[in-house]
Protein backbone atom coordinates (compact mmCIF):
# COMPACT_ATOMS: atom_id res chain seq x y z
CA UNK A 1 0.00 0.00 0.00
CA UNK A 2 1.45 3.67 -1.15
CA UNK A 3 0.90 6.29 1.55
CA UNK A 4 1.16 9.98 1.27
CA UNK A 5 2.14 11.47 4.88
CA UNK A 6 2.39 15.10 5.67
CA UNK A 7 2.64 17.09 7.88
CA UNK A 8 3.00 20.66 8.94
CA UNK A 9 2.19 21.01 12.69
CA UNK A 10 5.92 22.11 13.48
CA UNK A 11 8.57 24.28 11.45
CA UNK A 12 9.30 21.45 9.63
CA UNK A 13 7.18 21.04 6.52
CA UNK A 14 7.71 17.54 5.64
CA UNK A 15 5.74 15.53 3.01
CA UNK A 16 6.43 11.67 1.96
CA UNK A 17 5.86 8.59 0.56
CA UNK A 18 5.61 5.66 2.48
CA UNK A 19 5.34 1.94 1.75
CA UNK A 20 2.87 -0.08 3.90
CA UNK A 21 2.41 -3.72 4.32
CA UNK A 22 1.23 -6.07 6.53
CA UNK A 23 3.63 -8.41 8.77
CA UNK A 24 3.87 -10.05 11.86
CA UNK A 25 4.57 -8.85 14.42
CA UNK A 26 4.36 -5.40 13.65
CA UNK A 27 3.57 -4.00 10.02
CA UNK A 28 6.80 -3.04 7.92
CA UNK A 29 6.97 0.72 6.84
CA UNK A 30 9.50 1.77 4.25
CA UNK A 31 9.99 5.37 3.42
CA UNK A 32 10.57 5.57 -0.66
CA UNK A 33 10.84 9.28 -0.89
CA UNK A 34 10.54 12.05 1.56
CA UNK A 35 11.10 16.12 1.69
CA UNK A 36 11.48 18.19 4.78
CA UNK A 37 11.77 22.09 4.48
CA UNK A 38 12.48 24.34 7.84
CA UNK A 39 10.51 27.57 7.46
CA UNK A 40 7.45 28.42 9.55
CA UNK A 41 6.19 30.50 7.11
CA UNK A 42 6.86 28.49 4.10
CA UNK A 43 4.13 25.84 4.52
CA UNK A 44 1.79 26.95 1.79
CA UNK A 45 4.31 27.71 -0.76
CA UNK A 46 6.58 24.52 -0.31
CA UNK A 47 4.15 21.41 0.55
CA UNK A 48 2.68 20.49 -2.87
CA UNK A 49 6.05 20.72 -4.85
CA UNK A 50 7.64 18.65 -2.09
CA UNK A 51 4.73 16.00 -2.64
CA UNK A 52 5.49 16.06 -6.34
CA UNK A 53 9.08 15.79 -6.01
CA UNK A 54 8.38 12.69 -4.01
CA UNK A 55 6.44 11.43 -6.49
CA UNK A 56 9.13 12.07 -9.55
CA UNK A 57 11.98 10.53 -6.84
CA UNK A 58 10.23 7.12 -6.64
CA UNK A 59 8.51 6.57 -9.89
CA UNK A 60 4.87 6.68 -8.79
CA UNK A 61 2.39 8.79 -10.03
CA UNK A 62 -0.79 10.24 -8.13
CA UNK A 63 -3.17 7.40 -8.93
CA UNK A 64 -0.64 5.13 -7.00
CA UNK A 65 -1.52 6.60 -3.71
CA UNK A 66 -3.87 4.40 -1.84
CA UNK A 67 -4.22 6.94 1.11
CA UNK A 68 -3.30 9.73 2.93
CA UNK A 69 -1.86 10.54 6.16
CA UNK A 70 -1.64 14.07 7.86
CA UNK A 71 -0.56 15.06 11.17
CA UNK A 72 -3.22 17.09 12.97
CA UNK A 73 -1.56 19.02 15.75
CA UNK A 74 -0.71 20.08 17.92
CA UNK A 75 0.11 23.14 16.08
CA UNK A 76 0.10 26.57 15.71
CA UNK A 77 -3.25 27.86 13.26
CA UNK A 78 -1.78 28.75 9.99
CA UNK A 79 0.68 25.93 9.07
CA UNK A 80 -1.44 23.16 10.64
CA UNK A 81 -4.34 24.68 8.41
CA UNK A 82 -2.08 24.01 4.96
CA UNK A 83 -0.85 20.79 5.68
CA UNK A 84 -5.13 19.74 6.45
CA UNK A 85 -6.31 21.46 3.53
CA UNK A 86 -3.95 19.68 1.35
CA UNK A 87 -4.32 16.39 2.46
CA UNK A 88 -7.93 17.03 2.11
CA UNK A 89 -7.77 17.94 -1.36
CA UNK A 90 -5.42 15.11 -2.53
CA UNK A 91 -7.93 13.10 -1.07
CA UNK A 92 -10.76 14.42 -2.43
CA UNK A 93 -9.30 14.95 -5.85
CA UNK A 94 -8.39 11.59 -6.29
CA UNK A 95 -10.80 9.87 -3.94
CA UNK A 96 -9.09 8.55 -1.26
CA UNK A 97 -9.12 8.00 2.33
CA UNK A 98 -7.57 11.09 4.34
CA UNK A 99 -6.54 9.57 8.02
CA UNK A 100 -5.55 12.64 10.58
CA UNK A 101 -3.04 11.07 13.85
CA UNK A 102 -1.84 12.97 16.30
CA UNK A 103 1.98 15.03 15.06
CA UNK A 104 2.81 14.19 18.62
CA UNK A 105 2.35 10.54 18.16
CA UNK A 106 4.39 10.42 15.32
CA UNK A 107 7.51 11.24 16.87
CA UNK A 108 6.81 8.76 19.47
CA UNK A 109 6.61 6.27 17.03
CA UNK A 110 9.93 7.34 15.60
CA UNK A 111 11.46 7.41 19.04
CA UNK A 112 10.35 4.88 21.09
CA UNK A 113 13.03 2.09 19.71
CA UNK A 114 15.38 4.45 21.37
CA UNK A 115 14.06 4.85 24.90
CA UNK A 116 15.45 3.55 27.47
CA UNK A 117 13.14 3.28 30.19
CA UNK A 118 9.19 3.06 30.47
CA UNK A 119 8.39 6.47 29.59
CA UNK A 120 8.93 8.85 26.84
CA UNK A 121 7.71 12.57 27.04
CA UNK A 122 7.39 14.76 23.46
CA UNK A 123 7.60 18.48 23.05
CA UNK A 124 7.33 20.74 19.93
CA UNK A 125 7.30 24.90 19.65
CA UNK A 126 3.95 26.29 20.58
CA UNK A 127 5.70 29.72 20.41
CA UNK A 128 4.87 32.53 23.32
CA UNK A 129 7.71 30.76 25.22
CA UNK A 130 5.64 27.54 25.23
CA UNK A 131 5.41 23.88 24.62
CA UNK A 132 2.93 21.08 22.93
CA UNK A 133 3.51 18.07 24.77
CA UNK A 134 2.60 14.30 25.50
CA UNK A 135 3.58 11.38 27.44
CA UNK A 136 3.51 7.81 26.51
CA UNK A 137 4.11 4.36 27.13
CA UNK A 138 4.77 1.17 24.90
CA UNK A 139 0.59 1.09 24.82
CA UNK A 140 0.60 4.27 23.93
CA UNK A 141 -0.20 7.89 25.31
CA UNK A 142 -0.83 8.25 28.30
CA UNK A 143 -1.28 11.96 29.13
CA UNK A 144 -1.60 15.23 26.91
CA UNK A 145 -2.02 16.38 24.29
CA UNK A 146 -1.57 19.62 26.19
CA UNK A 147 0.77 23.24 26.11
CA UNK A 148 2.06 24.88 28.95
CA UNK A 149 5.64 26.76 29.56
CA UNK A 150 8.75 24.37 30.21
CA UNK A 151 9.33 25.41 33.64
CA UNK A 152 5.06 24.13 34.60
CA UNK A 153 5.25 20.56 32.67
CA UNK A 154 5.88 17.98 34.57
CA UNK A 155 7.54 15.17 33.02
CA UNK A 156 6.51 12.71 35.11
CA UNK A 157 8.72 9.13 35.17
CA UNK A 158 9.62 9.84 31.60
CA UNK A 159 13.57 8.27 30.92
CA UNK A 160 13.89 9.91 27.70
CA UNK A 161 12.69 13.20 25.64
CA UNK A 162 12.33 13.74 21.87
CA UNK A 163 10.97 16.76 19.95
CA UNK A 164 12.11 20.59 19.13
CA UNK A 165 15.72 20.87 19.63
CA UNK A 166 14.88 24.29 20.82
CA UNK A 167 12.87 22.98 24.04
CA UNK A 168 14.17 19.65 24.84
CA UNK A 169 17.41 21.20 26.89
CA UNK A 170 14.58 22.54 29.11
CA UNK A 171 14.16 18.86 30.61
CA UNK A 172 16.67 17.09 32.25
CA UNK A 173 16.31 14.22 30.41
CA UNK A 174 18.15 12.28 27.78
CA UNK A 175 17.44 13.92 24.14
CA UNK A 176 16.84 11.24 21.65
CA UNK A 177 17.41 12.61 17.64
CA UNK A 178 13.87 12.94 16.45
CA UNK A 179 12.97 16.17 16.16
CA UNK A 180 9.65 16.46 14.14
CA UNK A 181 7.27 13.73 12.98
CA UNK A 182 8.58 12.35 9.95
CA UNK A 183 6.73 10.24 6.73
CA UNK A 184 7.35 6.71 8.96
CA UNK A 185 6.35 7.83 12.03
CA UNK A 186 2.94 9.34 11.08
CA UNK A 187 2.23 6.19 8.76
CA UNK A 188 3.26 3.87 12.09
CA UNK A 189 0.40 5.74 13.90
CA UNK A 190 -2.43 5.31 11.20
CA UNK A 191 -0.84 1.82 10.24
CA UNK A 192 -3.99 -0.52 11.92
CA UNK A 193 -6.54 1.72 10.75
CA UNK A 194 -5.02 1.94 7.22
CA UNK A 195 -4.55 -2.12 7.13
CA UNK A 196 -7.79 -2.63 8.65
CA UNK A 197 -9.56 0.01 5.72
CA UNK A 198 -11.30 1.58 8.47
CA UNK A 199 -12.98 4.84 7.34
CA UNK A 200 -10.62 7.69 8.36
CA UNK A 201 -12.66 10.33 11.16
CA UNK A 202 -12.95 14.01 10.47
CA UNK A 203 -10.11 15.64 10.45
CA UNK A 204 -10.02 17.80 13.07
CA UNK A 205 -6.75 20.31 13.90
CA UNK A 206 -5.58 20.27 17.39
CA UNK A 207 -4.82 24.14 18.24
CA UNK A 208 -5.38 23.87 21.41
CA UNK A 209 -5.34 27.29 21.96
CA UNK A 210 -6.85 29.94 19.55
CA UNK A 211 -5.40 32.31 16.80
CA UNK A 212 -2.99 34.76 17.34
CA UNK A 213 -5.05 36.92 14.89
CA UNK A 214 -8.06 38.65 16.45
CA UNK A 215 -10.38 40.32 14.78
CA UNK A 216 -10.15 44.18 15.38
CA UNK A 217 -13.87 46.05 16.72
CA UNK A 218 -14.13 49.41 15.63
CA UNK A 219 -16.44 51.87 17.58
CA UNK A 220 -18.73 54.23 15.33
CA UNK A 221 -17.93 57.89 16.07
CA UNK A 222 -20.94 60.14 15.31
Amino acid sequence: MLVLAVDTATPAVTAGLVELEQADPQPRVRTLASRVTVDARAHNEVLTPQILACLAESGHTRTDIAAVVAGTGPGPFTGLRVGLATAAAFGDALGLPVHGVCSLDAIAAEAWPEVHGTELLVVTDARRREVYWARYRRTGRIEGPGVCKPADLDSGDAADIAGSASHVDFFDLPVLPVETPSPAGLVRVAAPDLLARTSPRPLVPMYLRNPDAVERSYQVVR
